[in-house]
């Protein structure tokens, strides 16, 4: 390894990681399932990092499955709108393109990996959305075989976006990556997992919901390295992309995950039961 070579600072790497995921989580339960909930006429119960409890007992069947869906549509939504900004923001810094590039990442990894979530398990958003719609084995595997295609497809997007902030070739590439994204996925799924911890209805959730969002559907930050080989290992032709450290970053990211954790985590109420 070049000793010369310009390195990501990891404190920043992982600060702008928590807040990636903070505004995921938020998109999915507040924007998603909230917005879902008050669109088809609901009433907003109780809000969490691992729930939203809507009273939908007016809605009918349908305005329940729109409010199931509600969490992954905003988050495929919001991962194709960042996809579009960061074409119109090829000269932004290093934190800037990192937070981009993360942004669309859980935000698309999130949204698909649900689909195969649902798929395989049977449990979730998307298997309360086809509850009843046909027979469960066509619509699990439906739902397993979208979700797998449309996965696979997104890993390999946000590898190919990922190619500026990399170095070196063939195995160091390899390891270039992985000290990019292994650091933002562990800081993202404990994040999760320890506001998870202290939601209002019990640990079952952090189990089905926290630990399945962040560490099951953003997994592919974790192996995608992986898949760095041929000419995906070739050195890139342009200058790389750093990640200096920034203290606004780290204080951003430290304040939206004790906010996340300290505000969220325990749920906010909106209406009584």
């Amino acid at each position: 390894m070049d000793p010369e070579r310009p390195r990501h600072d990891p404190l920043t790497i992982v600060a702008i990681a928590l807040l990636a995921y903070v505004i995921g989580d938020v998109l999915h339960e507040a924007v998603g399932h909230g917005g879902a909930c008050l669109l088809v006429g609901g009433r907003p119960l109780v809000l969490s990092t691992v729930h939203f409890e809507c009273d939908s007992h007016a809605v009918g069947a349908w305005g329940e499955r729109f409010i199931a869906a509600g969490g992954t549509l905003v988050n495929l939504g919001a991962g194709a709108v960042v996809v579009l900004v960061r074409r119109r923001a090829a000269s932004a810094s290093g934190a800037v393109g990192w937070f981009l590039w993360l942004l669309m990442a859980v935000n698309l990894l999130s949204g698909t990996g649900y689909f195969l979530f649902s798929g395989v398990g049977g449990i979730g958003d998307w298997a309360d959305f086809v509850r009843g719609i046909g027979p469960a084995w066509v619509t699990r595997l439906g739902l397993t075989v979208l979700g797998g295609v449309t996965y696979w497809l997104v890993v390999l997007r946000a590898l190919r976006a990922l190619d500026p902030f990399l170095s070196g070739e063939g195995r160091e590439r390899v390891r270039s990556a992985t000290r990019m994204t292994l650091p933002a996925y562990f800081a993202g799924g404990i994040l999760s997992c320890i506001a998870g911890l202290l939601n209002p209805v019990g640990m079952i959730l952090v189990a089905i919901s926290a630990a399945a969002a962040s560490f099951g559907g953003t997994s592919g930050l974790a192996w995608m390295p992986q898949l760095l080989h041929g000419a995906r290992a070739a050195a890139s032709s342009g200058r790389q992309s750093v990640v200096q450290r920034s203290w606004g970053w780290i204080v951003g990211g430290a304040v939206a995950a004790m906010l996340f954790v300290l505000v969220l985590g325990p749920g906010v109420r909106f209406a009584a039961r």
